[in-house]
């Protein structure tokens, strides 16, 4: 794999979009958790679109394709999709909703992770140990719910902190 010498501008916004969005959650969660549920569907889209677009540009410069890849890609948009043109439902749903998510996404990132080993071994296990996390909040959310939807802003906020980092990271 030829290693990248230029800035990559579009995972930098999406980290910075990530970031802001974490911030928002550590605010107050019983006034913010509707906005939540909007800001993670179009989050969820966008998300979706651009791991869409991801795995065509990982098979330009690794020539591997990701069939996973699509899938997350295509579950994301169905989840933002979903939260978007159903709030009350996503409130009521909302733990569940992120656990699954949260615990999905992360096993595909680890499952696709030795992609990055020839690039970086340090960003390699940042990967590993980011995922290993998200699948630890997800089983949290998932068997706690009560609990879950008090704690949720900071959850959420905390994986979204940790893939914002991780996004503009990769784009230097």
């Amino acid at each position: 794999m030829e290693k990248r010498s230029s800035f990559n501008w579009p995972y930098f916004l999406m980290g910075v979009l990530f970031v802001l969005v974490s911030l928002f959650a550590f605010q107050d969660v019983t006034g913010s958790l509707v906005a939540i549920v909007y800001l993670f569907a179009i989050l969820a889209i966008i998300k979706g679109v651009f791991e869409l677009f991801f795995r065509r540009k990982l098979h330009e410069f690794t020539n591997q394709k990701s069939t996973l890849l699509i899938v997350l890609g295509i579950l994301d948009l169905i989840i933002g999709i979903f939260l978007f043109f159903n709030v009350e439902i996503g409130l009521l749903t909302l733990p569940f909703i992120f656990a699954i998510w949260f615990i999905v996404d992360s096993v595909i990132n680890l499952a696709e992770a030795d992609i990055f080993k020839s690039a970086s071994k340090g960003y390699y296990w940042f990967v590993v140990i980011l995922n290993i996390i998200g699948i630890i909040l997800g089983v949290m959310l998932f068997f706690n719910p009560i609990v879950s939807a008090f704690t949720l802003a900071f959850l959420v906020g905390f994986y979204l902190m940790m893939i914002g980092i991780s996004l503009i990271a990769f784009a230097f």
